[in-house]
Order: C-alpha cells, then structure tokens, then sequence
C-alpha cells in the first residue's frame, strides 16, 4: 500500500513471544521534551499533582530554574485541572500530568465544566494506563479512562504508542488549540516507528499491510499485534496491523477502508471493552461497513497487582488472544 507506514525493523523481529523494550523509558522522554519546550517557549506550563519524580525524575530538582513553569500542586488533581483552565485563559500552554486513574476519575467534572465547557486550551497527560500500572495494583489501573471521557464535547483523546511518537505529539501539542487527554506509558516500550517519522492527530497509521483482517491497536497493544500478525503469517492467515494512536477523533476513513478491503477487523486495546477503542470502531462499521469484528480488552473487571507479562495473560491481552480472535473474525467472514 502506498500509506503503508513501516516499523523500525521488519516485522520478524516480533516473531519470539518477548518483545524487545526501548533503553529509555517514556517518563525520561516526556521529562526530555517538557524541559526543552519550556525551555523554548516561557508560556509552556508543566503541572503535577505531586507525582513529579514519578514521570520529570530529577527534573523536578530544577523547579527554580523556571518559576511559574514548572508546579506542584500537591495530592489534589481537581484543582490542578482548574488551575491549569486558568493558565490558559491567562494564555499560557498547560500540560498537567497524574496517573491515569487520578486525572481521569478524580478531577472529571473539573475537565468537563473548566476544561471542555470552556473551550479551554489544556493537555492532560495520564500516566500508566490499564496494565501498566503492574504492582501499584487495581486502586491504580484504569481501564475505564477512555470510557470515562470520550463522550465529553471537543475533547482529542491520544496513545502514543513509542518513544519517537511521545516526543513527537508533546511538541506538535505545544503548538495546537484544544483540550487533549494523553494516555501515556511511563516504562520502556517496544520500539516501533524511526526518528523520521511524523504523525498526523486524528489518522492512524498502517505499520503491516494484510488483506485477510485488520487488527486495530493502540499503545501496548500494537506490538502484540505485530508479533501476532507474523504467527498469523504462518498460518496463512494474512492480516494488517492498524496503530489507531488516536482514539477520538477515530480515523473513520481509515477504519471503513480497512473493512472493506480485508473484511474482518480486530480491535486490541489495553482498556476495558466498554466505551473505548472497540467501542468506536464497532460505532462507526456498524453505521456504514458491517463487518465481523472481534474485541481484545478487559471484560468488566478491575485490575490487581502482578507484572506485566502476568497481567498480559490474566486479562487475555496477549498476542496468543489477537491470533485467536483473528482467525475467528476470518472465519466469521467466510461464512
């Protein structure tokens, strides 16, 4: 395919069951990128409800150095919502971080009436989604955030899926308008995308080309998809791996494009299967392009303690889970 968005290495390196990870987490990338926006633009505000040395580390340390730029606002993510509402009516360009739970759950009306209500111009960045929150257990493990704010009016909901990517959207966001959720890893990542590579909010990228079915992914989930796709190659079952890295705007054009030409579609997403990425996806096929569609997520539970590779498998979200999904959504097709 000619929009056919290519991996930093060919799709066999997916092949064994363990990815490879990424030297540098996403929190060093996220610390990286905030202090060099700041420093490039004084109106660049980074706001934290006192979780700064879980995602800037050692760059809280350097809080003298921009007043005004760089705040605690202590355990009370609501009214770092509302404060960061009010830096940008006053025209600066907030971003406030918490883990995913706190800034989804905890500070929601305030995102709604100070936030979307008012049009206001604030990035939301909500660290260790679903299974990523691994040993900090179901207290801190959200997959209902997506569900919990994707019906709210004007709101961009984005996974950025690697390293490249989260650097790439906080310095593309420091110069957008909007209201933005950001659902971000705070680990190591498998790599997916080379430095070059740019991305396009609200479009989703084609990193394997298949015409038997589409696996729509996000964060996590598109490497398993890719080492799924090449199990499923072995198989002779042909599948295209879709990075829906934003979730709301979904790209329709894209979604409609993948089922018509492949004709089953597989939705993988480290959330609940309620109101999320399959949620969307099945919205807009069942009003225009029915197909058969199969859902990898968390079935109506909450999370506990355990380390990644164990929450992979205790919540069925693992590569095995899409190749069995896959084949059944193929099948469902022939029928």
């Amino acid at each position: 395919m000619t929009e056919e968005r290519m991996c930093r290495q060919k799709t066999d390196r997916f092949a064994g069951r363990t990815c490879e990870v990424s030297a540098r987490k996403m929190a060093e990338v996220y610390a990286d990128t905030m202090i060099r926006l700041m420093n490039d633009n004084s109106d660049v505000v980074e706001l934290e409800a006192d979780l700064g040395a879980c995602i800037m580390g050692g760059k809280m340390d350097e809080i003298g150095r921009y007043p005004g730029q760089l705040i605690n606002c202590g355990i009370q993510e609501a009214n770092m919502v509302g404060v960061a509402c009010g830096l940008a009516a006053a025209g600066k360009i907030p971003f406030a971080h918490s883990f995913a739970p706190f800034i989804s759950r905890r500070a929601n009306d305030q995102i709604f009436i100070s936030g979307c209500y008012s049009g206001a111009n604030v990035r939301l960045v909500g660290s260790d989604p679903g299974i990523m929150a691994a040993y900090n257990g179901g207290t801190h493990m959200p997959f209902e955030d997506i569900a919990a704010l994707r019906a709210f009016p004007g709101l961009t909901i984005l996974e950025p899926t690697d390293e490249v990517m989260l650097e790439k959207l906080l310095c593309r966001l420091a110069g957008e308008k909007g209201m933005y959720y950001i659902r971000c890893a705070r680990k190591a990542v498998v790599p997916i995308y080379e430095k070059e590579q740019d991305f396009t909010i609200g479009k989703g990228m084609v990193v394997k080309d298949g015409r038997d079915v589409t696996v729509i992914a996000s964060g996590i989930m598109v490497a398993e998809a890719l080492i799924a796709a090449e199990r499923l190659e072995e198989e002779g079952v042909s599948a295209r791996v879709v990075d829906m890295f934003t979730i709301k705007p979904l790209d329709e054009e894209l979604t409609l494009r993948c089922a018509e030409e492949t004709g089953a579609i597989v939705t993988a997403e480290n959330h609940s299967i309620y109101n999320g990425l399959g949620s969307a996806v099945c919205e807009t096929l069942c009003e225009n392009v029915p197909v058969p569609v199969e859902r990898i997520g968390v079935h109506d539970s909450f999370g506990e303690v355990g380390d990644m590779e164990y929450l992979k498998k205790r919540f069925h979200l693992t590569a095995e889970d899409i190749v069995v999904k896959a084949k059944a959504a193929a099948a469902r097709k022939k029928g």
